[in-house]
């Protein structure tokens, strides 16, 4: 008779032949709620190691930064500004778990002590601007290395307003859930880059021009995931099973980048307006003043022009870290070709030691590779490109010729005036049948 009035303790449901209970000390629980009760835990332990991993790899911003310059060529303060960011973000993660965690104490202590506890740090996104080819997609990558995160790419131009064709905001967490290997809660603490922000400007500021759905709609759609909300994901699971998951994007770190051509335009109009007067008393312009150059007037950038631009003040608002990457000249570029950990040049020497040949640039090749990815305007992106069509013949006849030992790049062949030097290895056959007669 006891087992017909027993009840769940948690969900309330009585137990019968099909719904056994499981009895304790002053209640009892159903298998429902038994498993429910073991996902929670096991998410709480996960969190726990994750946080202390966390505090246990994140580095001091110093260390960042220069983790960065094995990477990246160039951008200090770009570098500083990131380091500063991400150390900051993880921090204020780490500390609020453990807050979490820890047992609060009784509310006799001291006003005064307390302060520091009521106290809610809100998170930071990044606004990256800077011409293409310039390491924005490489610097958020290795940030997402060196804190050890989930970290994934998000094109904006393939986005659009719910309920028109295209990919939905809410597919970006399904990719970062899907880069956590299915951890949903490794994946609330990710980094999710997305690119060509500049891309999603409304067409125009006045609100009387048509629905805008892969502008300013994707703008309204992506607010509330990057400020934090929770959203339920359909999940491919085990037998082709549908799994919903529910995830927090509050902890997510956002990083957005664009190149926002002529926004310097956009903040010169602020910085040094144009006289307006007209006639005998307009002021006459001196030519002789320096300009101020575009780089510097990028480093100028306020939540105006970003408006001006054409992005809405509340996604603008949601971005209060902007960080401004410098163009790269040619000393940049040659460094960029030769000195980080995954330099091109060093790429393609390992590739061509898989053949045993040796390649080697001279230092005006360098100059010259760089120089050509100048005239393109292409940034370090261009350089791969350039590379593969001036090493293009080389690789295509080299696995053929087993004799080749080493290739040298000089900048008549960068330059289209000569060609790639391929220096062969010599055949040691007459000299030791002579060694060996004269021995006889």
């Amino acid at each position: 008779m006891k087992n017909k009035l027993a009840h769940c303790s948690f969900c309330g449901i009585k137990a019968t032949p099909e719904t056994p209970l499981i009895g304790g000390a002053d209640g009892y629980i159903c298998e429902t709620c038994a498993r429910l009760a073991y996902q929670v835990v096991t998410n709480w332990e996960r969190k726990r190691t994750m946080t202390d991993d966390v505090e246990e790899s994140l580095a001091t911003p110093a260390a960042i930064k220069a983790r960065l310059d094995e990477y990246v060529i160039g951008q200090g303060l770009a570098k500083e500004i990131l380091a500063v960011a991400v150390y900051n973000h993880y921090k204020r993660l780490y500390h609020d778990q453990e807050s979490i965690d820890v047992e609060q104490p009784d509310d006799n202590n001291d006003d005064n002590n307390n302060n520091n506890d009521d106290v809610e740090i809100n998170k930071s996104n990044i606004l990256m601007l800077g011409p293409s080819g310039t390491g924005k997609t490489l610097l958020a990558s290795t940030l997402a290395k060196i804190v050890g995160v989930p970290f994934i790419i998000a094109d904006a131009t393939t986005l659009t307003q719910a309920g028109y064709v295209g990919d939905d905001v809410e597919s970006i967490l399904e990719r970062l859930v899907k880069a956590a290997d299915g951890n949903v809660r490794l994946a609330e603490w990710g980094i999710i880059y997305i690119d060509e922000i500049d891309k999603i400007s409304r067409t125009s500021e006045s609100a009387m021009v048509d629905r805008d759905v892969s502008g300013e709609g994707v703008q309204q759609a992506l607010l509330k995931l990057v400020e934090g909300t929770t959203l339920q994901l359909e999940l491919p699971g085990e037998k082709n099973k549908v799994e919903t998951v529910t995830i927090d994007s509050k902890n997510i770190l956002f990083i957005a980048g664009g190149a926002f051509v002529d926004l310097e335009k956009q903040v010169a109009k602020r910085v040094d307006p144009k006289p307006s007067k007209i006639g005998f008393n307009a002021l006459v312009e001196n030519q002789d003043e320096t300009q101020i150059s575009a780089e510097q007037l990028l480093q100028e950038t306020q939540p105006e022009d970003l408006r001006r631009f054409g992005l809405i003040p509340e996604f603008i608002g949601r971005f209060p870290i902007i960080a401004t990457l410098e163009h790269l000249d040619k000393v940049a570029l040659v460094e960029i070709l030769t000195k980080p950990r995954n330099a091109l040049v060093r790429q393609y020497q390992k590739l061509f030691s898989y053949e045993n040949v040796e390649l080697e640039f001279t230092p005006k090749a360098l100059t010259a590779i760089a120089a050509k990815a100048l005239k393109h305007k292409t940034g370090a992106r261009g350089l791969r490109s350039i590379q593969e069509q001036l090493l293009r013949k080389c690789m295509f006849n080299i696995p053929s010729r087993k004799n080749v030992i080493r290739c040298i790049v000089d900048e008549k062949a960068v330059n289209g005036n000569g060609e790639i030097q391929l220096i062969e290895k010599i055949e040691k056959s007459e000299k030791p049948e002579k060694k060996e007669a004269n021995a006889g």
